[in-house]
């Protein structure tokens, strides 16, 4: 039987109160509407690339968001000790370069996993917490904003990705 990514159920956050449970569901939004863009496909689907120059696919969203959730979450705010996913190191793509549709399933629970790993490291940290970054000190607040902007970025490319494997939009 062929492996089809499955569909999570919708999520919705507050609308009103305090920073926090709002940011965090926008964030569980965000999260899960990209792996609503990919339910339903196999795993090859998900490693078409819809132009040829790019090496943009879903399955390398997948995989590039898990390294993202695992490096601001767990490893610069959390501090963890935890290895990088997907030869973070090298910066050479690997998360978007070496797919094997085998792998699909695997890089599905993947990131469900940093997901709950990641809500798990910060929930204790105040939102006010800051941390070194590229353009001075960020507070966990803003490492929610951005990644909130992290995943709609891409959820952008998920749904031109989308359409054009099998005209799917709206998801």
């Amino acid at each position: 039987m062929t492996w089809t990514s499955p569909m999570p159920a919708p999520v919705d956050g507050p609308m009103t109160g305090p920073d926090r449970p709002i940011l965090e569901g926008m964030l569980t939004h965000q999260r899960t509407t990209l792996l609503r863009i990919c339910a339903g496909l196999t795993a090859e689907q998900l490693t078409l690339h819809s132009v040829p120059t790019s090496n943009l696919t879903l399955l390398g969203l997948v995989r590039h968001m898990a390294k993202v959730e695992r490096i601001w979450f767990r490893k610069r705010v959390a501090r963890e000790d935890i290895e990088h996913l997907h030869n973070f190191e090298a910066r050479d793509d690997t998360d978007f370069n070496q797919l094997d549709p085998a792998d699909a399933p695997d890089a599905v629970e993947a990131l469900r996993d940093e997901w709950r790993l990641a809500d798990r490291a910060v929930a204790d940290i105040d939102f006010d917490h800051t941390i070194g970054g590229h353009h001075g000190e960020m507070s966990l607040r803003m490492v929610y904003v951005h990644m909130i902007g992290e995943y709609a970025r891409h959820n952008g490319h998920a749904d031109l990705l989308r359409e054009a494997i099998d005209g799917t939009t709206g998801r």
